[in-house]
């Protein structure tokens, strides 16, 4: 079912913990592709019901991003979901979650902050204040949905590294699940954002998944110094590719490291044709 109003979400899930039923909750801002559908098969294999949130979150798009641009595509994205047994699309406007009239700033809405340490680096280093709307909307949809399991994608490693954090500091009680990454044939990692792409620029855009497997199998080979592994990437890179950032650091503390081992993550940002692409990689799976 579709619903737009808080009450009504609440209302269900009321009736669904009285009944016995465990509830996971998967956070999207919609345009659904195979990486969000892989997240809603988990959900529904470790819960009874499943919600899907479909919310283009204005507070986490910076003043130069593409929050106006970025898809909506709600009625697809319900037919998806009904296509695969999702009980609730919570898909509230920006009035139903944070106010009617509200400036959507920092001056009049209470925001959830995470710790300059997790924030300061990879993506956060460049959208300003994207986090902080990232932890404030999940720390809402947490509290309205109350879910026991919510399901997020390793694309967004930094941000399901935060959401753990502020899940911990804030004693939510929610297991925070981490789905690995869905790709194209061709080894492109699933983003809303590929639709930007020309064909051409899909193909350039493969470079960050060649970076990451090449610095993986480096590591392998016995590579471990984080300078020399870096080094690796740059004769992948052309004039269609404007690196953001390539860091390699601790998977579970997003910390730096001088040498690489089996609790590493790779991450890489890279702008193809001006469409703003991440990608990662464990060094090790687990």
């Amino acid at each position: 079912m579709l619903l737009n109003k808080i009450e009504e979400v609440r209302e269900q899930i009321k009736t669904w913990r009285k009944e016995g039923f465990t509830t996971g909750l998967v956070p999207t801002m919609g345009a659904l592709h195979a990486g969000h559908l892989s997240l809603i098969k988990r959900a529904k294999q470790e819960c009874d019901k499943v919600v899907v949130s479909v919310f283009v979150n204005p507070i986490q798009f910076g003043p130069s991003e593409d929050f106006d641009k970025y898809p909506r595509t709600l009625e697809a994205d319900t037919k998806l979901c009904e296509q695969e047994g999702v009980d609730i699309v919570f898909a509230p406007t920006p009035a139903e979650m944070y106010g009617e009239g509200n400036r959507l700033t920092n001056d009049t809405l209470t925001y959830v902050c995470p710790p300059f340490f997790y924030v300061n680096k990879l993506c956060g280093k460049t959208r300003i204040g994207h986090f902080d709307g990232v932890c404030t909307v999940v720390n809402k949809l947490f509290n309205i949905v109350q879910p026991d399991k919510a399901f997020f994608g390793q694309k967004d490693a930094q941000q399901a590294v935060i959401i753990r954090k502020m899940v911990k500091d804030l004693n939510i009680p929610v297991e925070v699940i981490q789905c690995p990454i869905i790709r194209e044939e061709s080894g492109l990692a699933l983003s809303s954002r590929n639709k930007y792409l020309s064909e051409e620029g899909k193909k350039d855009a493969l470079v960050l998944s060649r970076i990451l497997n090449n610095i993986k199998n480096c590591y392998k080979k016995g590579i471990t110094d984080v300078s020399a592994l870096k080094e690796t990437a740059y004769p992948f890179l052309t004039e269609k590719h404007d690196l953001e950032y390539l860091e390699i650091l601790d998977r579970e503390t997003l910390e730096e490291k001088e040498k690489a081992d089996n609790n590493t993550i790779v991450l890489i940002a890279c702008r193809v044709e001006n469409v703003r692409l991440i990608d990662n990689v464990y060094l090790e799976d687990k």
